[in-house]
């Protein structure tokens, strides 16, 4: 019987995570997403503050 062989896997290198999207406070979508993500980091809610950050940044046009 031979005995199996193990490696380690690489190690995996990750990035800086990007900055959040900056909301358009003259926008009232921007603005309740603004909040709701304020709130959410208040309360340590990683998740839902990650979808507010995606929900900004795919707002229409990100008023680019």
């Amino acid at each position: 019987m031979s005995e199996a062989k193990t490696t380690m896997a690489p190690p995996v290198y990750l990035g800086l995570p990007r900055k959040p999207p900056q909301p358009d406070m003259r926008c009232d979508v921007c603005r309740a997403l603004a909040r709701e993500r304020r709130e959410a980091a208040a309360a340590r809610d990683w998740s839902r503050l990650t979808d507010c950050d995606v929900e900004i940044g795919r707002h229409p046009g990100a008023h680019a």
